[in-house]
């Protein structure tokens, strides 16, 4: 079985949510998490606090820096993520669309299988 990620991401400026559907949003997670902990396909999800929340890490000729904010200025961030495990891709975006149906817009990426390399 191979892992994938499924990255939710948020807008900056998009509009905010409404508290019912802030609500809706969070039952289909648990409903969607509940799924995949019952398929067996679950390894772990989580939310993200706003990208303002985020510390940089850099170093540079053996000197560390730390700076806040996100790592890349752009509209687009990373909200939470479900890491499965599946047969295959197919299976993955199966699974990804269920998760889109609850949160918007997902994105799946294969993990790097070091191991069959």
């Amino acid at each position: 079985m191979r892992q994938y990620l499924i990255s939710v991401h948020s807008v900056e400026g998009a509009p905010a949510l409404s508290d019912e559907e802030t609500q809706t949003l969070f039952k289909e997670t648990d409903r969607i998490n509940d799924e995949l902990q019952a398929a067996g396909a679950w390894v772990f999800a989580g939310g993200l606090l706003s990208p303002d929340s985020a510390t940089v890490v850099r170093i540079e000729n053996g000197t560390t820096t730390m700076s806040d904010g996100p790592f890349a200025e752009t509209k687009e961030h990373i909200a939470g993520f479900w890491v499965i495990k599946c047969a295959d891709l197919d299976q993955a975006l199966a699974w990804a669309e269920k998760c889109a149906a609850a949160c918007g817009p997902v994105e799946v990426r294969p993990f790097d299988d070091l191991s069959q390399a």
